[in-house]
């Protein structure tokens, strides 16, 4: 009996380890699962629709429905002035749509600097900004950096023209100007140099009357500035002593002392005699 009774006890004690060793084991797997929930909890990163083009879209082309798509885009991540709903992008009526002002690639984001405002055809006032004003410019070979330029640069403005007494300058009247158009082109992604006949630029009010004053006095040039250059050009004013390096002769006037003479007679004959000025 005592036989019976030890060896129900001893199968109880085991019974019981393997519940508690399972039940220790179920609440280890538990708590895994649940620290996994938690890190893909944390990993996962609010998004939002954000439209892009489906094919590629270049300068002057109209932006339609079915040029884009929504993707959903990490929120934090979103480029700024990116569309995020179809009102904003397409307003009512079919004359609202936008026009393409830089090349896009598929799954690249529609940006607002990308595209014109409703309605509007791609072109130089699609460019200017608030306030701003256009303003030709006219160019050849030399005067316009060889035909390197293209919208989007900017450009220091020299004047060269007679100041009078046929002295002729050449001075800096206008720093880091933003070229808006090549000759009747406003496409940013124009890559092929050529020789623009005008060179159109963005400035206020002001400044375009004295270019169109510069321009009609004497010649203009352009010199491009370097896509990171974010310097200011200081004052420059030279002529041609200051090319070749020759220096300007100063007159200096000499004042004479003056003299004071007396005239008497020796005998037959006149001397001047020397005496100190009374006046």
């Amino acid at each position: 009996m005592r036989f019976v009774f030890g060896l129900v006890l001893l199968i109880g004690i085991g019974l019981a380890g393997a519940a508690v060793y399972m039940a220790k084991d179920f609440i280890g797997q538990q708590q895994a699962q649940l620290a996994e929930a938690e890190a893909a909890k944390l990993a996962i990163v609010p998004t939002k629709d954000v439209f892009v083009v489906n094919k590629q879209l270049r300068y002057g082309q109209r932006l339609t429905k079915e040029d884009v798509t929504t993707v959903r885009w990490p929120e934090a991540g979103i480029p700024e002035g990116a569309f995020a709903s179809e009102e904003e992008l397409f307003p009512a009526g079919t004359d609202s749509l936008r026009s393409v002002l830089r090349t896009m690639e598929p799954g690249e984001a529609v940006m607002s600097m990308k595209v014109t405002e409703p309605g509007q055809m791609a072109g130089v006032a699609s460019r200017l900004a608030k306030g701003m004003r256009a303003f030709a410019i006219n160019t050849d070979v030399t005067s316009g950096v060889s035909g390197f330029l293209r919208p989007g640069d900017r450009v220091d403005v020299y004047w060269t023209g007679s100041v009078g007494n046929g002295q002729v300058v050449t001075k800096l009247i206008q720093t880091n100007v933003l070229i808006i158009a090549i000759d009747q082109s406003a496409d940013e992604d124009r890559n092929s140099p050529i020789v623009a006949r005008t060179v159109t630029v963005e400035l206020t009010p002001q400044h375009v009357a004295a270019l169109a004053q510069a321009q009609s006095a004497g010649r203009l040039s352009l010199s491009l500035l370097g896509v990171e250059d974010t310097t200011t050009a200081e004052a420059v004013e030279v002529d041609l002593r200051d090319v070749l390096g020759i220096e300007e002769q100063k007159v200096v006037e000499t004042v004479e002392e003056e003299k004071c003479f007396v005239r008497r007679r020796n005998g037959e004959e006149i001397i001047s005699v020397p005496i100190p000025c009374t006046n």
